[in-house]
């Protein structure tokens, strides 16, 4: 009788449904890759980024915090061109995890700014396998997706169909995005700035606008006194419109400037979370090219 019982039991009351499989652990080395990876992996993914957005990438301190992070994680995406040499390769080496895969996304972007001869300190902060910037263009951003979705497919190739339609979805969201950038700055292609410090080459080439000097005479070492007012009397010269630094850099020099030239002092987001409202890679555009058409139009 308890026999039968337990039958009818089994019959009346659904199987409980399988637990799903726990999110891949990503950790990214800095908000606009832990976006990209969040639209790809969507739900099938917990990310977790190193540098926020309102910080330097340049320079992290390589925190214990951090280290655990990266020991719990499965996958590591890094922006590559050695942005995060003074401190990703501490918290890799301190992590102490054997099993985590480290994909570099910078292979297949076409780099701009790669030294051709010599480098020294003399010549400031240079990157010598090119500037690593290369996430402020979008077109860039796909190529990065697309490479995320590859690597995730190798480490959860039974998900491949998920992170396939996930990123058709951001390409899509991202072109129809491109198109409506391009057209409101479609009248501003050629406007000469000037920038802080070389880190809008990307952005610029893909806009049309023309940087014409920098605050920093070499890169990540402080102006002279000389280089700025050459600085200033070229920008007068020419009635540059706009100075662009960044969210991080300090803006008593550049106000200075701006204040001396009549120029605009635009200070732009580099990264997702520069701003409370930029949560995704297409709002750090929105933000980036509708500032820029308010300050040159």
């Amino acid at each position: 009788m308890r026999r039968i019982f337990h039958l009818l039991l089994c019959l009346v009351i659904p199987a409980a449904p399988l637990a799903a499989a726990e999110p891949i652990s990503v950790v990214a080395t800095t908000a606009d890759l832990a976006a990209i990876v969040k639209a790809v992996g969507g739900d099938r993914v917990a990310v977790e980024s190193i540098a926020k957005g309102y910080q330097d990438p340049h320079f992290v301190e390589a925190k214990p915090s951090y280290v655990r992070v990266v020991n719990r994680a499965r996958m590591l995406f890094n922006v590559g061109l050695e942005l995060e040499v003074g401190w990703l390769p501490l918290l890799i080496q301190g992590s102490r995890n054997p099993s985590l895969v480290v994909v570099d996304l910078s292979p297949g972007v076409s780099v701009l700014e790669k030294p051709s001869g010599p480098i020294s300190r003399a010549q400031g902060d240079v990157h010598p396998l090119g500037n690593p910037h290369y996430w402020l263009d979008p077109r860039n951003g796909v190529i990065m997706a697309r490479r995320v979705a590859q690597e995730l497919k190798t480490v959860a190739p039974g998900e491949s169909a998920t992170f396939e339609q996930n990123l058709k979805s951001f390409e899509n969201d991202l072109s129809a995005r491109r198109k409506r950038w391009e057209e409101q700055m479609a009248p501003l292609r050629g406007t000469e700035i000037v920038t802080y410090h070389k880190e809008w080459e990307y952005l610029m080439r893909w806009l049309g606008l023309s940087i014409i000097g920098y605050v920093e005479d070499k890169p990540g070492i402080p102006p002279s006194p000389r280089h700025l007012e050459e600085l200033v009397r070229t920008m007068q010269q020419r009635k540059v419109k706009a100075l662009i630094a960044s969210n991080y850099t300090n803006p008593n020099v550049p106000r200075s400037i701006a204040e001396k030239t009549g120029t605009k002092l635009l200070v732009l987001p580099t990264s997702v979370g520069g701003e409370e409202t930029i949560r995704s890679y297409g709002e750090l555009f929105d933000a980036i090219v509708g500032k820029l058409v308010n300050a040159l139009k």
